[in-house]
């Protein structure tokens, strides 16, 4: 179901962000077939087996229970620099090209975040130590990543480990939700959206990957809070050109 038609859009900043979205075709892309395919999860459940969540020494990623529409939390249920939760949507498969343009949006809150998390939301290859030794170490990803303690998140993208300059988009708040979305365009560029503004940041063309790429979620400790990540929906689109 798209998101658009459970969720009131940008009336309540609950939806998905018109000016990212505006140019996909969300209804015929989610129709599959000649014209793309798509990835909506609000977690109204979070069936067994579906996600690989793989425990850096501890996490756990579980429904919530608090908030209404669904969530999903990813909580790396530790202290210790580094434990924590890496979770990917494997059977998502995305591949950046030139005849096709990928759509990217979550809604998340991170709460217990004085010093913290270390975190990464976005498509990456297939890793499951997305975030080793304080470091973002996929040689291939369009993410979200903050690894320095202060929650400051920059827009980061690696091309078989040549990676782009990042710069930073945003902070987190406490216990405040915040739309992060992105744009690939062909094998172009990247454009990085926040509450469905666009930052004046772009990726060129040597950073954007050309491999296959799926959802991508990271929560670990920084060493002193035990930080927990609320997802309320992702949204993943890739268009046939």
């Amino acid at each position: 179901m798209p998101l658009y038609s459970q969720h009131p859009g940008q009336r309540d900043g609950r939806g998905v962000s018109e000016d990212l979205w505006g140019d996909c075709a969300r209804d015929s892309i989610a129709q599959g077939g000649n014209y793309g395919f798509a990835v909506d999860d609000d977690f109204m459940d979070l069936p067994t087996g579906k996600y690989t969540a793989t425990q850096a020494t501890a996490g756990t990623f579980a429904a919530g229970t608090a908030d209404e529409g669904g969530t999903a939390l990813a909580d790396c249920n530790s202290t210790t620099v580094t434990q924590g939760i890496n979770v990917q949507l494997n059977s998502a498969l995305f591949k950046p090209q030139a005849n096709a343009d990928i759509w990217f949006e979550a809604r998340v809150k991170a709460a217990d975040i004085a010093t913290g998390p270390e975190f990464a939301l976005g498509l990456a290859n297939i890793d499951t130590t997305v975030i080793a030794s304080s470091a973002v170490s996929t040689t291939d990803h369009v993410m979200f990543t903050s690894v320095t303690d202060n929650g400051i998140l920059l827009g980061s993208s690696e091309k078989a480990g040549t990676a782009a300059s990042s710069n930073a988009v945003h902070t987190l708040v406490e216990d405040t939700w915040v739309r992060l979305g992105f744009k690939i365009s062909g094998v172009d560029k990247v454009e990085w959206y926040v509450n469905g503004v666009k930052d004046a940041t772009t990726v060129a063309t040597a950073n954007v990957p050309i491999v296959v790429l799926v959802p991508t979620l990271v929560c670990q400790s920084d060493g002193t809070t035990d930080s927990i990540v609320h997802i309320d929906w992702w949204s993943i689109y890739q268009s046939k050109r």
